[in-house]
């Protein structure tokens, strides 16, 4: 449980971070690194429970999706300043890495294995965006708390 919090707080210092090598306002930080710790913290918890990198990235992405519209309405501030910066943690950097190295170093099995699991996941992130951007701003607006004025 302990490693578990560690590694939320440090999913959350390495959004800020990134937040603000991305020119973020200042203003938003707190809310950029709440989206990727969130999002890191569901990744934890799906893969705990169905130890799979695919699916628990994409139930991340949907609740970071989630949140990332929720604050851009609150906050009326693009979602591409949660969005980006909260997918930070989620990116499969590792695994393109491991791909080009096994390759480079002639362990093609390796390298195809490993190739084939960055491409799902990455897949899986664009759908789970899609998806989540899918929803209707009806819904969007009762998850938000936001009324319309009449």
């Amino acid at each position: 449980m302990m490693e578990m919090l560690m590694q939320v707080v440090v999913a959350f210092v390495a959004t800020v971070s990134f937040a603000v090598l991305f020119q973020v306002p200042k203003e938003q930080y707190l809310y950029s690194g709440i989206c990727g710790a969130v999002g890191w913290l569901c990744y934890l918890l799906v893969m705990n429970s169905y130890p799979s990198p695919t699916v628990s990235s994409f139930a991340a992405v949907v609740a970071l999706t989630l949140m990332a519209r929720i604050f851009a309405v609150r906050r009326k501030t693009p979602v591409t300043v949660f969005l980006i910066c909260g997918l930070f943690p989620l990116v499969p950097g590792a695994g393109i890495y491991y791909t080009a190295y096994n390759f480079i170093m002639g362990y093609n099995d390796l390298a195809v294995a490993k190739g084939i699991e960055t491409i799902k996941i990455a897949v899986a992130i664009a759908l789970a965006i899609v998806c989540t951007f899918s929803l209707p701003a009806p819904v969007l607006g009762k998850l938000s708390g936001v009324r319309k004025k009449l």
